[in-house]
């Protein structure tokens, strides 16, 4: 059985629109609680955070409605980042979380993601499982066997007391100015809170979500607003969160923007010399640069390869005892503190590279030289398979020939939206430049 509805973060798709309505929500309520709960038992627990989204009201109701039909209790967090829900999941004893969130994408759109009772995210096959259940459907409970809904009003709290525990106490950020960018989304209060409590000076951007605004201009997929700031208010650092805050992207002082390849190769150089770093290896997708991994030979260090996906990043780093992995987009998996990304984790660990050497942003920012590298996306529609037309099949064999022994290519479909990502990295910039584009052109034509 292929999945139809799970990409590679869960499910996801524009509100109201096949596959993410209201009913599809809590079909999918009800087979995931039929999953965990599978004894009869009505002492099992699901724990539900969500964005800023305005369909996160209807998407939370309607998943809490199938929960408890099945008999599940269901603790509802309000808006948290995604990895509040991971840590709550565990430390409130829960067989399931769940976060309702598009991430980075815009408001219209948005997605469920699950959390097993470790606080990771589910295997495949649990996901294929509960796509059976969907399809074939599933009985409720006796009417005294359904569940209960409570809201917890201290979930955000709980979380910053977690994210500050991460930094060591006599590691104080006083006196260091910092930009937040909160894309409009789940950590528009968390993050300003914790980097207080620690002691920054917060300038906040992004903090004001009226439920269509999240990603908006701003966060880590659109940091201009906060490099402005950056520049603008003189701050030592800006860090720019996504919509359920698992990316994050570090802004240096004179508002240049670095990835979540540049971060971790700080973090896994630094933790190499702390004898922090398990495995001697770096965990990140197809997508990270050459570059970084040739930045990680020179240490002595390795890189680690997965799919596209942080959920894959993780099954890899657990399956292989590494404790930092991530991707190139900001999901920065950091084990010994966090299940999953966290941007605000992330941040912090780059304010505590700062002072524990007296640094720059700028100085810490920037520890390999890219390989330039070329990503364009072609969206295809529903029911389409341009990858598989010989046109494009010739057009990819073609790119990969021209790159042999100057660069590599990888095409893919996104896990998130319906798109192809054609991206290729060579030093050679008009031969970069011909092979993408020749890929780009074919897709193109297929689709249309």
């Amino acid at each position: 059985m292929t999945r139809k509805l799970f990409g590679t973060d869960g499910v996801r798709g524009t509100a109201n629109i096949a596959p993410m309505t209201a009913e599809m929500a809590l079909r999918i309520g009800a087979a995931v609680g039929r999953y965990f709960r599978n004894d009869g038992n009505n002492q099992h627990r699901v724990v539900i955070g969500k964005d800023t989204r305005l369909s996160g009201y209807m998407f939370e109701n309607a998943l809490t409605a199938g929960l408890t039909s099945t008999g599940m209790n269901v603790f509802l967090l309000g808006p948290v980042p995604t990895p509040a829900v991971g840590l709550l999941t565990t430390s409130m004893r829960a067989d399931l979380g769940v976060m309702i969130s598009a991430s980075h994408n815009p408001a219209e759109d948005n997605g469920i993601k699950f959390f097993g009772p470790d606080g990771f995210k589910l295997s495949d096959d649990a996901e294929m499982e509960i796509e059976r259940l969907i399809e074939t459907g599933v009985e409720p409970v006796q009417p005294q066997n359904i569940g209960r809904a409570k809201r917890i009003d201290d979930g955000r709290f709980r979380y910053i007391e977690r994210v500050k525990s991460s930094l060591p106490r006599d590691l104080p950020l006083s006196g260091i100015k910092v930009v937040i960018d909160c894309a409009n989304g789940a950590a528009y209060r968390a993050a300003p809170e914790a980097l207080w409590e620690l002691g920054a000076e917060v300038i906040p951007v992004g903090v004001a979500p009226n439920g269509l605004n999240i990603n908006k201009d701003c966060g880590s997929t659109k940091p201009l607003v906060a490099s402005e700031t950056v520049v603008a208010h003189g701050a030592d650092v800006g860090i720019c969160l996504d919509g359920d805050a698992d990316r994050v992207m570090i802004i240096d002082e004179t508002g240049q923007v670095a990835d979540g390849d540049q971060i971790m190769g700080l973090l896994a150089s630094r933790w190499a010399e702390s004898g922090q770093l398990k495995g001697g290896a770096l965990v990140a997708t197809v997508m990270s640069n050459l570059g970084l991994e040739r930045f990680l030979e020179g240490k002595g260090l390795r890189l680690e390869r997965t799919a596209v996906g942080d959920r894959y990043v993780v099954e890899a780093m657990r399956k292989g005892g590494f404790n930092l992995g991530g991707e190139q987009s900001g999901h920065i998996v950091m084990t010994d503190y966090a299940t999953t990304g966290d941007g605000l984790m992330a941040g912090l660990q780059f304010l505590a590279a700062m002072v524990e050497t007296g640094r720059k942003a700028s100085e810490l920012a920037q520890v390999f030289e890219t390989v330039p590298q070329m990503l364009k996306n072609v969206r295809y529609g529903i029911g389409q398979t341009p990858l598989e037309t010989e046109r494009v099949k010739l057009a990819i064999q073609s790119a990969e020939a021209a790159l042999v022994g100057n660069g590599r290519l990888l095409i893919r479909k996104s896990g998130t939206e319906p798109l192809v990502r054609v991206m290729a990295e060579c030093e050679d910039a008009d031969l970069l430049e011909r092979t993408v584009d020749s890929v780009v052109d074919a897709v193109t034509e297929a689709v249309s």
